[in-house]
């Protein structure tokens, strides 16, 4: 029996995408793709096609499940691709996503309904990276919302679609220059960028080493529980400090917690400062909640992530999973534990010293530090309605 491999192809770029996903049609022998089309939602149906190299081999409707699109697609994929994996003639299903749908949720999908992950690719334009990054409309506005309660933008959603990925298609674009490439390499320094070369990914299978690279990376392997903790805000592999072609990524970490006040009136600034910006962060009145900072496109997302390590008792300690132990062990302090500052800024021409002197300003000073948790607790809870929200 041949076991169907999976690939998930995610994007908001959609050139690029249908560009990848022809060339792994053309690439892998035996391989077919499925889409669902999420933009005819509003008549009621998602419609779904399968095709191969050759063209589209079917096409079929699923209904809307509570008013989602999106919920639809996750009903309806499961079942097709276990329809190609009785039928045992497909060796490599590419799953080609909607423009919007992000494919942390869909890999986890597939994955909890028995198949096999051996890959997830993003496609991107590098000519389109900073405009993507930069659009803080909604996805409504768009037309590329996935349900009537989508609340994305276009940058958030592009952010994670580009940074769950452990590799990314890139397109060729004459427009794209050094600058665009400096961007996305310190965006996701850890990922595999495979050229795509022609735009259609057209020609016969094996013409071209970037063809066989692309075919390698959808068949590598995932592991996705490990994908997952490398998102999670306590325990994520965040870019490191970086200066190349006018491209700055600063890394700021310290071990005292902000002031609420400060760093509310701060956070216009410091969302604005940056194409993008991510990490946890340590508020003097909650001392023991560890906070996620998420900026894209001008928008901030700030939300709890649970309980930093040191707040918990010894033997809450066997509940928590090994990845995030490990996390905190590697950033552990004597007095503190994993409580710290640790945010990430990536930009074109970033101002470091701005930037440094700002975050600065909104830590505890000397003698409110030296209060203690207690005097902390009853600082003004200027993020409540934010948190709350």
């Amino acid at each position: 029996m041949t076991e169907l491999s999976v690939v998930v192809v995610a994007g908001l770029h959609t050139d690029a995408r249908r560009a990848t996903v022809a060339r792994l049609l053309a690439d892998v022998p035996g391989s077919v793709a499925l889409h669902h089309d999420l933009a005819t939602a509003a008549a009621g149906t998602v419609v779904r096609s399968v095709r191969d190299a050759s063209g589209v081999l079917s096409t079929g409707e699923a209904p809307l499940v509570n008013d989602c699109a999106c919920c639809a697609l996750r009903e309806d994929l499961v079942p097709e691709l276990l329809r190609l994996a009785e039928a045992e003639l497909t060796r490599l299903a590419v799953v080609e996503l909607w423009d919007s749908v992000e494919p942390k949720a869909m890999a986890e999908v597939i994955a909890a309904g028995g198949l096999t992950v051996t890959g997830v690719i993003t496609a991107v334009d590098p000519a389109l990276l900073l405009p993507y990054l930069g659009n803080g409309d909604d996805l409504a506005e768009r037309g590329l919302a996935a349900a009537a309660t989508d609340q994305r933008t276009v940058a958030d959603t592009f952010a994670r679609q580009l940074e769950y990925a452990p590799v990314l298609a890139v397109a060729e674009s004459e427009e794209a220059d050094e600058e665009d490439r400096a961007l996305l390499a310190q965006l996701h320094p850890t990922a595999r960028q495979v050229p795509l070369g022609g735009a259609h990914g057209e020609g016969p299978a094996g013409a071209s080493p970037r063809r066989s690279a692309l075919a390698e990376a959808a068949l590598a392997g995932f592991d996705v529980e490990a994908a997952a903790a490398a998102q999670h805000p306590a325990c994520a592999l965040l870019p490191a400090e970086a200066d190349a072609h006018g491209v700055s990524t600063l890394v700021w970490h310290r071990r005292r917690p902000f002031h609420p006040e400060r760093l509310y009136a701060a956070l216009e600034d410091l969302t604005c400062a940056a194409a993008r910006s991510r990490g946890r962060f340590w508020l003097a009145d909650r001392p023991d909640t560890l906070l996620h900072w998420d900026a894209a496109g001008g928008a901030l997302c700030v939300e709890s992530a649970g309980p930093w390590l040191a707040s918990l008792p010894d033997a809450a300690w066997e509940m928590v999973p090994p990845v995030r132990r490990a996390a905190a062990a590697l950033d552990w302090h004597p007095e503190h534990g994993d409580c710290c500052q640790h945010l990430v800024f990536t930009s074109p021409g970033l101002d470091r010293d701005g930037l440094e002197e700002l975050l600065e300003s909104c830590l505890l000073t000397d003698a409110e530090f030296a209060a203690g948790r207690d005097a902390w607790k009853q600082l003004p809870p200027a993020f409540d309605t934010l948190l709350e929200a």
